[in-house]
């Protein structure tokens, strides 16, 4: 025998109330549980914070980049201990295209096809100079003793770099790429857990966050003015910050408006990291860092 439906009807209407005492009650209570879970939702970040000016238009979703692989290292970082010294890499390979489904860096073992078929040539795209150059610099004894100011990297596309000196860069290649093509593509990577910024793209020129009493010097094996970099670092003015400008590609010169003096260190060509090496050791002699 079917159910009448008046009788179905008022058991329907019994429970929708039982729903409403139930909603009421949960209503009564949400104020007390969403003032207690105001300090969880700032933690996660879960708000929409807008970039610097620098970057205009531009919006991100909770905490910037936060990365288990970017630490920071303990560095006595102090601008009352005399001068520092800046390294600048220019034109460095990191170029970002759409292989396949994925976005990647390009390099030339992995791409070396890819490159081929979009007629450029794969011995230009070394992503590993610039990587070697930066565990050299980051590592040096004088960026321990808080002599390094800053590490500026310029692509060959124009898009300019700042990486802080207590940054660690991981010591894979692999891992080295996948922090690279994030920075590029969210423009800056935050320290784990902290809101500052590691490594984020700025706008150009580079000269506007150089100091204004910094000898600029320039690194070439093309140039005529070969010396010996210790005695050329120990020559100079103790009162006054030292900019490097070290080419980070396979081949060709660096070409700067800003450099004060185009030197060579070797009558052999160098890589960029032993040439940042042997920078890093005549600035450790002439402030006597061991």
């Amino acid at each position: 025998m079917v159910r009448p439906y008046a009788v179905k009807g008022k058991k329907r209407r019994k429970r929708e109330d039982k729903y409403e005492r139930v909603e009421e009650a949960e209503e009564a209570s949400e104020p007390e549980e969403t003032e207690a879970s105001q300090p969880e939702d700032v933690n996660k970040g879960a708000m929409v914070e807008k970039q610097d000016n620098g970057n205009e238009g531009e919006e991100k979703v909770g905490n910037p980049i936060e990365l288990e692989g970017i630490p920071i290292t303990p560095v006595e970082l102090s601008t009352k201990n005399g001068p520092g010294a800046i390294f600048i890499l220019e034109r460095a390979s990191l170029e970002v295209a759409k292989v396949g489904k994925t976005y990647q860096l390009l390099n030339s073992d992995d791409h070396s096809n890819f490159l081929r078929k979009n007629n450029r040539d794969p011995a230009l795209y070394r992503p590993d100079i610039v990587h070697q150059a930066l565990l050299m610099v980051l590592d040096s004894p004088i960026n321990k003793a808080g002599k390094l100011r800053n590490v500026y990297v310029r692509t060959a596309a124009g898009v300019l770099i700042e990486i802080k000196p207590h940054v660690r860069i991981p010591r894979t290649f692999k891992r080295f790429c996948g922090v690279m093509l994030q920075l590029l593509q969210k423009l800056s990577i935050s320290a784990v857990g902290k809101r500052e910024k590691l490594m984020r793209v700025i706008k150009n020129p580079v000269t506007q966050y150089l100091p204004v009493n910094s000898r600029k010097i320039g690194f070439s094996y093309s140039s005529e003015k070969l010396v010996s970099i210790h005695n050329y670092v120990a020559a100079a003015e103790n009162n006054r910050d030292f900019v490097f400008v070290v080419g980070a590609m396979a081949h060709g010169k660096v070409e700067t408006d800003y450099t004060d003096d185009f030197i060579s260190i070797s009558g052999y060509p160098l890589s960029a990291a032993f040439c940042i090496s042997m920078i890093c050791q005549a600035l450790a002699g002439k402030w006597d860092i061991l």
